[in-house]
Formats: structure tokens, sequence, C-alpha cells
């Protein structure tokens, strides 16, 4: 893995974190709180299992940017790109993801809907900064 990779890949990781916690933390909370006990864990439960949650957004931010440095073209339109493989990473993770946890379980059908919609475009912004970050670029001069 090359340095521009390695740091384009933290950068996604914190944001994958961030966009995260707004989705789930803050616009979904009040949504969430319904549920605790029963189907999510306590606050206090939940703080043991955090370290998992940081590995989680490390795999998202390290495997989008391996893909998308990947598969994108030089050129092609940057924000087009980004675009495309924002809206395929939701359709290919959050919205499968959602719609199976909603099958198996008792998961508001409202709650669900708010998900994919939210975590959705969670990944579509995650595309687009991607798309700005350009990991397979390999000198800073070669930037448009």
């Amino acid at each position: 893995m090359n340095k521009r990779i390695a740091i384009c890949g933290l950068v996604m990781s914190l944001a994958s974190l961030l966009l995260g916690y707004l989705v789930h933390g803050l616009l979904l909370g009040r949504d969430y709180q319904a549920l605790v006990g029963t189907l999510l864990r306590t606050p206090q439960d939940s703080q043991h299992y955090f370290p998992w949650m940081i590995v989680a957004h490390l795999l998202v931010g390290y495997a989008m940017t391996w893909i998308y440095a990947k598969g994108s073209a030089a050129e092609r339109n940057v924000l087009g790109q980004g675009l495309r493989f924002g809206i395929a990473a939701a359709l290919l993770v959050a919205v499968p993801n959602y719609l199976i946890y909603y099958a198996v379980q008792p998961t508001p059908g409202a709650l669900a809907v708010k998900q994919i919609a939210f975590d959705g475009l969670r990944f579509v912004l995650l595309g687009l900064l991607l798309a700005y970050l350009q990991p397979q670029r390999t000198a800073l001069a070669e930037r448009d």
C-alpha cells in the first residue's frame, strides 16, 4: 500500500465514523431510543463494543479507497465517478443490510426507510469525498 492510499484510507475512515455518528447518533438517535434494551444494547453495554465500531469504520474507509483507486479513471469526470461509486457502495452495503435487518429483526418499517435513506446518502457523500481525494493520483501536480 502506498502512502497516498494509506492517508486517503485514514481520511475516509474518519469521515465514515463522523458521518456514521451524524446519521445514527443524531439523525436516528430518537428512533433508536425505543429499541434500547430490546433490539439494541444499552449505552453502558455498547461502550464495551466500541472498538469493533472503529474496526468497522477502518474497513469501510480502506476498502472504499482500495476499490476506488483500482477502478477509477483519470480521464473521466471526477464528480461523476465519485457519485456513481457512492451510489454503488450504498446499493452494495447500506440498502441490502437494512433490508436484511428489517426482514430478520423487529425493526420498525419507518426506521428501516430512514436507515436506508440516511446511510445511503452517507455512502454517496463518502464516494464524492473519495473522488475529491483521488487516491490513485501519484503526485499533486497531476491534479486538474
